[in-house]
């Protein structure tokens, strides 16, 4: 089977099967723009996929390349609706939560659709149900997210309260200001 050879931004090559690749839309239509064939030895670089996610592309899509061609344009709102993800898929997709988002970066980068669906649908199962607090620890985001949602809410009506009394106090200012300099 003929080779093509990919390289990763960290400088990696890999030789890789054409038929397997060409399941990203973006290679497949770099060869087929640039006039790349089997036969010659140039390397495609991918500067937005390091040698660590490439390698996990290439186990996937080598996995997948017996697969069914992905649905038309008419069976996508179908397609959508499935939340299944095959065990095989989901054992690939027990990784570092940072491998996980750099897997959903190069799918789309790569234009893998079948790919960028199941690591997508991997995270909405992460974050399915999860409380405001959850996701916080899920994501590691930085804020207080001990309080309560009805605290929450209770700090944003205080701040527009707020902000609804400075702009009272400066439209009694200006109107103040208007009647005292027509009064002059």
């Amino acid at each position: 089977m003929p080779n093509i050879k990919l390289q990763s931004s960290d400088g990696e090559i890999f030789a890789v099967d054409i038929e397997i690749i060409k399941c990203s839309v973006t290679i497949k239509t770099m060869l087929e723009d640039l006039g790349i064939d089997e036969a010659e030895e140039e390397v495609v670089p991918l500067p937005n996929v390091n040698s660590a996610i490439l390698n996990k592309i290439i186990q996937w899509a080598t996995y997948h390349k017996d697969d069914l061609p992905p649905p038309s344009f008419e069976d996508e709102a179908e397609e959508n609706s499935n939340d299944d993800i095959s065990s095989w898929d989901a054992d690939f997709l027990k990784v570092e939560q940072s491998t996980l988002f750099e897997l959903i970066l190069a799918a789309n980068y790569l234009n893998i659709k079948d790919l960028l669906n199941i690591t997508c649908k991997t995270v909405a199962n992460m974050i399915e149900g999860k409380t405001t607090t959850e996701l916080c620890e899920i994501f590691n985001i930085n804020r207080d997210c001990n309080i309560s949602e009805e605290e929450q809410e209770e700090e944003c009506i205080k701040k527009e309260e707020k902000k609804s009394v400075k702009k009272r106090r400066r439209r009694r200012t200006r109107k103040a200001v208007e009647e005292r300099d027509g009064k002059e």
